[in-house]
């Protein structure tokens, strides 16, 4: 199985960037709603209206939600890429086809996709809303694992910038993570057969993106879906889609999530999984908060007269501005960075920092400025 190949032939073209609302794949889902495929489900708060797409005649049942917050939008785009994999006549989607049913939710908060937010319309993290089930978006969810009844769910988010893989100074691509069914975070036979999916996942992924796929932190919490849906015996596995180099509108990411959920498929459905793989899983490296998106070192600053040298660290805040996503880079740390990475890095080795305030760094300050008056910085970049 060729993935490379397979992105590149089923990649959904209409979907780009970071700013994925519901106007951007209902065209999608009605361009593949070819057998009535497509169904609402729900409203969300602000009355919009949430789909479910369901494919496939197989006896093993797939649940896969995608947008639970509304500015985690690159699961959703590998999610339809893998859907144009399944409405084709090839080989391989005749054998997912026949062996799964798959029941999709692209975007289960479209009031927070709108808006660009982690949250919902009524500012409530739906990810912390599977216990309460306060919201309508949640209420939906429940109700179509309820009536789906499915054999894996697949909660599908993205991550921060932030995330490396252990301390190996590697950006972490891709992070999974099989969910506690409790507080002593033991293995069952459901979260055992998550954990035994994503080694297979991981063993393929590494040969594309080698040491750049990471663990999730495993503590249990019941008020996340995953903890609840593992809990109640089905065996849930966690996507993260994290950075990759240079890759801030999230484009190559989005293609190894494809790759994951493809190659995830394919071992299901071969039965190419091996009954104990907890070293496997264990072995993969736990995400750590070691990034920030700038580190500038060694800058010379006249602090009270006083000339200093020291370090600082710049990070995008990713903000919705005419519809679309900017990335604006601000001062979040000053001083020592022992143990940290930056996507990118500069080496002032003693330049003189010099702004248009107050010729310091200050938190919270955009990262525009020079370095001994001739090397100028915009937005946390060295300006050509």
């Amino acid at each position: 199985m060729d993935l490379e190949q397979l992105f590149k032939q089923y990649k959904e073209h209409s979907l780009q960037g970071r700013y994925i609302t519901l106007e951007s794949i209902e065209p999608v889902l009605k361009k593949n709603n070819i057998n009535n495929q497509m169904e609402i489900i729900g409203k969300s708060v602000l009355d919009k209206p949430i789909y479910k797409y369901e494919i496939g005649s197989g006896k093993t049942r797939i649940l896969l939600w995608s947008q639970m917050h509304g500015n985690e939008s690159t699961t959703t785009k590998a999610l339809f890429d893998f859907i144009n994999l399944l409405n084709d006549s090839s080989k391989l989607a005749k054998q997912f086809l026949n062996t799964f049913t798959f029941c999709c939710i692209p975007m289960l908060n479209p009031d927070g996709a709108k808006l660009y937010t982690r949250e919902n319309a009524n500012k409530i993290d739906l990810n912390r809303d599977s216990q309460n089930l306060s919201q309508p978006e949640s209420r939906i969810l429940r109700a179509t694992f309820e009536s789906f009844n499915p054999d894996f769910c697949y909660n599908l988010h993205d991550q921060r910038t932030i995330f490396g893989v252990g301390t190996t100074g590697k950006p972490a691509t891709l992070s999974f993570l099989a969910p506690s069914f409790n507080e002593a975070c033991e293995i069952n036979e459901s979260r055992l057969k998550a954990i035994n999916l994503i080694a297979g996942i991981n063993t393929v992924l590494q040969k594309y993106i080698p040491g750049q796929v990471g663990r999730f932190d495993d503590s249990f919490n019941i008020n996340c879906i995953g903890d609840t849906f593992q809990n109640f015996g089905v065996p849930t596995v966690l996507f993260e889609a994290g950075h990759f180099q240079n890759d801030y509108f999230r484009e190559e990411t989005r293609k190894y999530v494809f790759m994951a959920l493809s190659s995830s498929f394919k071992v299901l459905s071969e039965n190419d999984i091996v009954n104990n793989e907890n070293d496997k899983y264990l072995s993969i490296p736990q995400n750590n908060v070691v990034f920030y998106d700038f580190i500038y070192k060694n800058i010379k600053i006249n602090y009270d007269g006083i000339e200093i040298i020291t370090n600082f660290a710049a990070q995008y805040k990713e903000e919705l501005i005419e519809n679309q996503v900017c990335f604006n880079a601000y001062i979040v740390k000053i001083g020592v960075l022992e143990n940290y990475f930056g996507h990118f890095q500069y080496d002032a080795k003693g330049a003189l920092y010099q702004d248009n305030i107050n010729n310091i760094p200050i938190l919270d300050q955009k990262a525009d400025f020079h370095l001994d008056n001739n090397i100028e910085f915009v937005n946390g970049l060295m300006k050509a």
